[in-house]
């Protein structure tokens, strides 16, 4: 893996080198982004889709590139299913909104589960208040992992829709998503499926897992912010009504009667973040150039490594250990604030994450207020974890 392409890591921190492990808040942009996003703003400006003139159409043949690009990424069936908003937390506000309008009453029921970000509880909590829907909760075990009988014995004639991380963001535990989706269509319910930390690190194909949608962010798998995808099967996408309305989503305006535009504009109101779908495309190239096999392979092998350097550290309480884990290590060590911890690993050059991770009920699962986090990503290096080992080792030692 290159790491000559992320042009932040090679600064000092501190006169010390920065050790970068927050890659599942968000991670760093190879040059290439940061070109395309140049580029874009210097060469090709100009508002998409209804202009007649040369930079216009050149924009526009961009943006709509980008979407063909996210199709193939994910192996989505067709460039209609594919809509881009401003990352996964609004990915999932449109379907809780839109869906929820359209096929969710009073009485019906979402499952969740309890390793969920904050992103895929509070919406469907907006939605309980709103239409007086239930949120159902998926226990699970003390490694990380769903109860899959408990799961299997939530489903009633009332369950509508699954919704569930693919990849906790805190515990790294990879989901059984397809098996999830099998025991979801058996009863009648749709599937959400939260990609923001399975993207970026692995193969994603959302014909193969059968999910109803799909939503991932762009910051997240080395794009820009501001920038994510939501996925839905055609045929469920067009019977939802619009999120927002505005401009681009419209066929014909009068007082009288609006109506709308086809797939996928129809969710895609106001001017559409060219720029940043071309350096989400530009971004997703780049790492399908490397490989997505290689960097799971990589990172899996870096996770591994970490866990098992960390382990020699006397009261340190790792929190995630299931068999299928990527990417992430959560821990505590001993009566250390993580906060603490993390303020004195970043005066030792090592960036992590402390809190409680927009995570608060699964907190709450493993009786803590917060946890420090290491999270990894395809310019993660043993080095690099043979320096944080060690400065973690330091800490330790000052309380």
């Amino acid at each position: 893996m290159n790491r000559e392409d992320f042009p932040i890591l090679s600064q000092l921190v501190y006169n010390r080198p920065l050790v970068y492990l927050d890659n599942a808040a968000t991670t760093q942009k190879p040059q290439c982004v940061i070109d395309a996003i140049s580029e874009m703003y210097r060469c090709v400006n100009a508002n998409v889709h209804r202009g007649v003139h040369y930079l216009s159409q050149k924009a526009t043949d961009r943006h709509e590139a980008a979407r063909e690009v996210v199709r193939q990424f994910i192996n989505a069936r067709a460039t209609a299913e594919i809509i881009f908003t401003r990352g996964t937390t609004e990915s999932i506000n449109l379907v809780a909104s839109s869906f929820g309008e359209a096929f969710l009453h009073e009485g019906d029921e979402v499952i969740v589960s309890t390793m969920e970000h904050h992103s895929n509880i509070v919406p469907w909590q907006l939605l309980r208040d709103r239409k007086g829907i239930v949120l159902k909760v998926i226990p699970i075990t003390d490694e990380g992992c769903l109860d899959m009988e408990a799961y299997e014995n939530l489903f009633t004639e009332r369950t509508k829709l699954v919704s569930v991380a693919h990849v906790s963001n805190v515990l790294g535990t990879v989901n059984p998503v397809k098996e999830l989706a099998r025991i979801a269509h058996e009863h009648g319910a749709k599937v959400l499926v939260d990609g923001a930390q399975s993207t970026p690190h692995f193969a994603v194909d959302v014909q193969d897992m059968d999910c109803d949608f799909f939503v991932f962010s762009g910051h997240k798998v080395y794009g820009p912010t501001g920038i994510g995808v939501l996925y839905g099967k055609e045929a469920i996408l067009n019977e939802m009504p619009p999120y927002h309305g505005g401009g681009e989503m419209i066929a014909r305006v009068t007082f009288e009667k609006t109506t709308y535009e086809r797939l996928p504009f129809k969710f895609e109101a106001g001017t559409p973040d060219y720029v940043g779908t071309h350096a989400l495309a530009t971004a997703l190239n780049y790492v399908s150039a490397i490989g997505m096999d290689n960097i799971s392979a990589h990172e899996r092998e870096i996770t591994r490594y970490a866990m098992e350097q960390m382990s020699a550290i006397p009261d340190l309480r790792f929190f995630g250990t299931a068999p299928e884990k990527d990417a992430v290590v959560a821990f505590t060590i001993g009566q250390i604030h993580p906060l603490d911890l993390g303020t004195l690993l970043d005066r030792l050059g090592v960036a992590i994450r402390t809190g409680h991770h927009c995570a608060q009920p699964l907190m709450q699962r493993y009786g803590v207020e917060s946890m420090a986090r290491a999270s990894f990503a395809l310019y993660t290096t043993k080095e690099e974890i043979d320096i944080f080992v060690k400065a973690l080792d330091r800490v330790r030692k000052m309380f």
